[in-house]
Order: structure tokens, then sequence, then C-alpha cells
């Protein structure tokens, strides 16, 4: 059996930094990501006054300067790639009454932030956006009031900009989304002594003058999990223990759907981690499950089953769903996913660069508007994928070419430095 640690959870890591920042005093982080994205969190944070120190993922001191001690920066604020941080630092800027700017890479800065800046400007925010609704978006120092949001999307990331700005500002918000979001925030906010209520698509947040500091330890991501737990299925690695991953039901949509279709996962030490419930993962690769061992390449073709993948299932595994894809094309039948709309304004069109690269080394599937229909076979895959810079894509079909038969070449594998710098050393080790 091998056993490994992912890096610690993206998402948690940028809001860790964010809260930390904000708190009446310093906070420990341990298990921050050490990544391209959590490292343009900190360096817009180190722009607003916040002497935020070099990343370190085991463990790192965030002098907090409260909720209104953030300084408008002196020069526009570089997001990078990190739509989470642009999306995030808006809101907190706006709460904060600040003139500030943010741009990105280009990317980034096609990425939809209309959904941003409508509830920011809801609460009385100036915001103003290009044309095409991207970056750069500048926001101007105003004094906001309290909101009712109803999403029309369903986005953590909406989510937690509102919130932001109504803790710093100072305001009651309360935010509705169509459905159930990851809460880190909510977590985060709540353990910090934030007045808070809560349902599964509602959280109501009330001013409350001060933000605790206290520590936070970062379990290792799902998300990233996910991709190894990919390998396991399909044959590319056997048994595997993942440690200390966070199991955060709203970041478990994408094992749940390994399971349907075919991959024995295990939950171990269950246990709670600074308002975050974490557990070792334990995935048994299908081929040792099924009767004779292996079958098939790896055993994955002749056990792996497609699946349906609806819209109420898609917000809690999105980040997942080009894995899925490639773990789909060694299942038997067919896999279809709708209501994924989102992915075609993710770091690229995932829906596109999927289907065409799953089609570029010989799989058989369909793009929809809002999805794709993958026909699974067992026959050897060969050919080169084009990421168009998007760490997801080049992790799920790395994983794909990782199968026992497999020839593919990714084209630039360097881009998982985004969210994971060490992802194909970890993918060579979960196969020895």
């Amino acid at each position: 059996m091998s056993v490994l640690r992912v890096p610690g959870d993206k998402s948690i890591s940028h809001r860790a930094l964010l809260l930390a920042a904000l708190g009446d005093g310093p906070s420990e982080i341990r298990g921050l990501l050490v990544s391209a994205d959590v490292e343009a969190t900190a360096r817009a944070l180190r722009a607003l006054g916040v002497a935020v120190p070099p990343l370190d993922a085991t463990v790192m001191v965030v002098p907090g300067v409260g909720l209104r001690g953030l300084r408008a920066p002196t020069e526009p604020i570089d997001c990078a790639n990190s739509g989470t941080t642009a999306r995030l630092v808006a809101g907190l800027v706006a709460g904060a009454g600040l003139d500030a700017t943010l741009v990105g890479d280009v990317s980034l800065s096609r990425r939809p932030m209309r959904r941003i800046a409508e509830p920011l400007r809801a609460m009385g925010a100036t915001v103003a956006l290009p044309s095409h609704d991207g970056l750069p978006m500048t926001v101007r120092a105003t004094a906001l009031h309290g909101l009712t949001w109803r999403s029309p999307v369903a986005s953590a990331q909406v989510k937690s900009a509102v919130l932001l700005a109504g803790l710093v500002a100072q305001v009651p918000v309360e935010v509705h989304e169509p459905q159930p979001t990851r809460d880190h925030t909510e977590r985060l906010l709540a353990s910090r002594g934030v007045d808070l209520v809560r349902d599964s698509t509602m959280v109501a947040l009330r001013p409350t003058g001060r933000l605790d500091a206290g520590p936070t330890d970062v379990p290792g991501d799902p998300s990233s999990a996910t991709f190894l737990l990919g390998a396991v299925a399909l044959g590319a690695a056997s048994t595997l223990r993942l440690e200390h991953i966070g199991v955060n039901p709203t970041r478990m949509g994408a094992v749940a759907v390994l399971r349907r279709m075919g991959l024995s996962v295990r939950l171990e030490g269950m246990r709670q981690v600074g308002g975050e419930p974490v557990a070792d993962l334990v995935a048994t690769s299908v081929g040792d499950l099924s009767p004779g061992g292996s079958g098939g390449l790896g055993g994955a073709p002749s056990a792996l089953l497609g699946v349906t993948i609806g819209p109420d299932e898609v917000p809690v595994l999105i980040d997942e769903l080009p894995l899925l894809a490639c773990v789909a094309a060694r299942a038997a039948g067919e896999t279809r996913v709708t209501g994924a709309g989102e992915l075609r304004v993710k770091e690229s069109d995932r829906i596109r660069l999927v289907v065409e690269n799953l089609q570029a080394v010989g799989v058989e599937a369909e793009e929809l508007a809002d999805g794709f229909v993958i026909r699974g076979g067992d026959g050897p895959l060969a050919g080169r994928v084009r990421t168009a810079g998007d760490h997801r894509i080049a992790m799920a079909f790395g994983v794909l070419g990782a199968v026992p038969g497999n020839a593919i070449v990714v084209d630039d594998p360097s881009c998982v430095a985004v969210s994971w710098p060490s992802f194909w050393d970890a993918l060579d080790a979960c196969r020895r």
C-alpha cells in the first residue's frame, strides 16, 4: 500500500490567509498550500498593507491588522491566474471602502466578474468592469449597507465575497444559493467568533465588531486527492492511503461518483480539525476487487461503470469533472454530465478541452452545451493533450496517461504549479 499526503486545501488556504490578515492579532497557519494561486492571495494582502511572510507549508504566522486596518494599494493588485483571489479580495476592498484595481493574466482576465460586481453594487459599492465583464475590475471607496442576496449561480466565491464585504464593512448580509456550495468561509468565520446563521443554501452574517485571531490547520485538499483516487480507479495504482484529507460534505461529490463507478473508498480515523472534518482515505483498485484480480488494462475497463451526473451534483464536484471524464474513458457504457456550463468559464473552456482531448487520444466523446457524453472502452489510448495552461486538464490527462498501455503526452506539464507543484512526483509515488 502506498501512503501519501496531498498538499493543503487550496480553498481553505486562500481563506485562512484572508481571515488571518483581518484578525485582531497574529494567527498561526499550518499546512498551507504553497502554490501560484495562494501566492496571488498573499501578494494581494501585502499590497493592502498586511505583512504576510513568505508562504510556508509547515507553519507561518500572519500579523492581523483587524477589520479596519487594510490600506489602499498604491498600484493595481495582480491576481495572476487565481479567480478566488480576484473575487474574494474584491469583497474585502469593497467592505474596507478602499480604491483598488484588480488585474490578472490573460486567462483570468476573461473569466466572469459581473457575478461579484452585482452584489457588491447592490451593497452600495462602485464597481467598474470592461465590456467583456472580466478584469480589470476597479472598486471605488464608498460606504456599504446591508444586503439580502439571492444568487442566480451556485458559487462559493460569490457567497464568500459578500460575507467578507459584510464582515469588514460591519453590515448584516444574507446570501441564498440555488444549490449548496463549499462552506469553508462560514466554518472559518464561525471558528473566529463571527455571528452566523446557516442552513444548506442560506447563510446570514451579523456585525461582530472584531475577528478573533487564532490558529488554522489546513487539511489535505480533497480535490487534489481525487486525482490520485482516479489513478487507483483506472488501475494505474493499487491500494492507496491518503492521510489527513478534508472530507467536508460539500467537497466529497467526486468521491461519491467514483464509488458509483466501482471504486472502493473508505474513510478512516474521522476527526474534527479547526471546524473541518478530516479523515484518511483508503482506496483499492477496481481490478483487485473484481473476480480473478485484474481484468483488462489495470483491471479498470471490465469493472468501472459509466454514470450520470446531473445539475444537482455539479456544484460539489465542479473542479473534479475533468478527472471524472478521464475515468469515464475506461468505464463500461456511457457517462453523461449535464448542468456543468460553469466549466466553460474556468481557467479554460473545460468542456471543449476535455472532449477535444479525449477524442485526440482515441475516446468516443461528445460535447454538450452544458456538459459532455463519454463512451468508455478498453483499447490503448495515445496522443498529445492540449492543456491551454489549465492545471486540472493537465492532471486529469496525466492520470489517464499513467494507465498501463496508454501513451499520452501532456503539452504543458508545468502548469500544475497553480495548485500542486509536485503533482507529477506524487503520481509516480502512488504507482510504486
